[in-house]
């Protein structure tokens, strides 16, 4: 018995190391990972849109302009709509109220394109995330479907698994029975939600995402942080769009996430152009995004200005590269989510918590870091600007900086810009984080202090542990 146990203990041991190995290394599906064209362009062809929502004294301000944009860009297609959006749903605790917003934007894909013009055809790409893993049907989903709009639900199996500890269990044990079952434990995601199977819990364990934010059209390509999400309505972010040739680079980004959903084949956008004009635009997803902004960190030199307005900030690489450019005399100003609210709910403060604070201490002061003042919203940019003596380069979409979105686990999608100091972008994006910073007209930020308790190196512990163990959701 000894013997024979002994063997099982063996065998179980190779297998979940082999799982673990090979899910963690094994070759991305094609298409993913992607660099696209840099193409050329004038301040005519990118708009930069911001949504803020922010205190002034005692009152609630909202600045959106994101979903007002989207919802032009709907109206203005005239061949094809392609979304692909994370989080599409009505779903949050039962006591908190937030606008529409899902509705809203299905409203706008039924009603006011697909009933008008049904020639026009529209795709919608999302995540498992609003079926709760395959634990029901998602009432905006089902809508669209019925109304003859294409819905692609992302088959997230074939990439990497972010946890593998875990994930490798899973794929050994519980995979092989799918999601469905009995509907009886309560929504963790929102308690007005349906409830779900413990199938679907067991997956959603995994931590794996569509984490993408986009919308093409014949017309415009729109890559943003924002969701059409009930319970994100008032979350702060950014969205750019850009018009030209680059809309095919995301139609081809799109048709690998679809290619791996054993979808079908998305419209083809193939008129020319893109080589006249001073600023360059170029399409990254996944670990492309992340080779180009380590580069551009480490590529900074002293007199350089670096601005980061982001929502969760924990990746080491990324984190040494800018203790590195402290030292070179760049000067780095980071605004940062202090992880106090999910939803409504309360959080942790991780990752950013440790984070700044390691930050700040290891560059002796020399990162000046800010707080947004959040109330129950999040501030949800993923937004780097880099300012040198002639141009200036710019990061924006959906990628958050944590290994989680940048190292080819989830799928993300971001434009990199380089325009000239003159342009319009850069005087916006200038007069944003000096606005936010220096709390021009309203109570946007607050001093770096502010969340830095007796309790930050306990955190630090646990943020330390869970990047060790590859057990967290950033």
């Amino acid at each position: 018995m000894r013997k024979v146990l002994f063997i099982l203990v063996t065998i179980f041991f190779i297998t979940y190391c082999g799982t673990i190995l090979y899910h963690s290394y094994k070759p991305l599906p094609k298409g993913l990972s992607y660099e696209g064209r840099i193409y050329r362009g004038t301040d005519k062809e990118v708009t930069l849109l911001t949504d803020l929502t922010y205190q002034r004294g005692n009152e609630l301000k909202v600045e959106h302009e994101i979903f007002p944009r989207v919802f032009q860009i709907i109206q203005e297609a005239e061949q094809f709509i392609v979304c692909d959006f994370f989080l599409f749903n009505g779903y949050y605790d039962k006591h908190l109220h937030f606008p529409p917003l899902s509705e809203s934007f299905a409203n706008q894909l039924i009603n006011n394109k697909k009933k008008q013009q049904p020639e026009v055809r529209i795709m919608v790409i999302t995540d498992e995330i609003n079926t709760s893993y395959g634990s029901h049907k998602s009432k905006e989903l089902e809508r669209l479907k019925k109304n003859g709009i294409e819905v692609i639900m992302t088959d997230l199996d074939p990439l990497r698994d972010s946890t593998p500890l875990y994930s490798s269990i899973w794929r050994m044990f519980f995979k092989w029975f799918g999601q469905s079952g009995q509907e009886w434990i309560p929504n963790a995601m929102a308690d007005n939600a349906p409830k779900m199977t413990i199938r679907s819990y067991l997956k959603l364990l995994n931590i794996k995402a569509n984490h993408r934010k986009t919308i093409a059209t014949d017309k415009t390509v729109f890559i943003a942080s924002g969701n059409p999400h009930d319970a994100s309505a008032y979350f702060s972010n950014h969205g750019i769009e850009i018009s030209g040739p680059i809309i095919h680079d995301l139609l081809e980004s799109e048709q690998a996430a679809v290619n791996i959903s054993n979808g079908p084949k998305l419209p083809i956008y193939t008129e020319k152009g893109g080589q006249q004009g001073d600023h360059q635009f170029q399409l990254l997803t996944e670990g492309k995004i992340y080779k180009h902004v380590l580069r551009e960190i480490n590529r900074l030199k002293a007199g350089d200005e670096l601005w980061m307005a982001m929502f969760y900030l924990a990746d080491r690489k990324i984190i040494h590269s800018l203790l590195e450019a402290s030292q070179r005399n760049v000067k780095i100003n980071l605004i940062l989510d202090p992880n106090e609210n999910a939803f409504g709910n309360k959080k942790s403060g991780l990752p950013n918590r440790p984070v700044a604070h390691e930050l700040h201490k290891k560059s002796k002061g020399k990162i000046q870091i800010r707080w947004y003042n959040t109330k129950k919203e999040q501030f949800h940019p993923k937004l780097i600007f880099i300012k040198k003596d002639k141009y200036s380069l710019i990061f924006n979409g959906s990628a958050n900086l944590t290994s989680r979105n940048l190292a080819d686990y989830n799928l993300e999608t971001d434009i990199k810009i380089k325009a000239p100091n003159q342009s319009k972008v850069v005087h916006q994006l200038n007069r944003y984080f000096h606005r936010l910073w220096e709390n021009r007209d309203g109570d946007f930020t607050l001093d770096f202090s502010k969340f830095q308790s007796r309790f930050i190196y306990f955190q630090e512990g646990i943020y330390r542990m869970q990047e060790l163990l590859q057990l967290t959701t950033y």
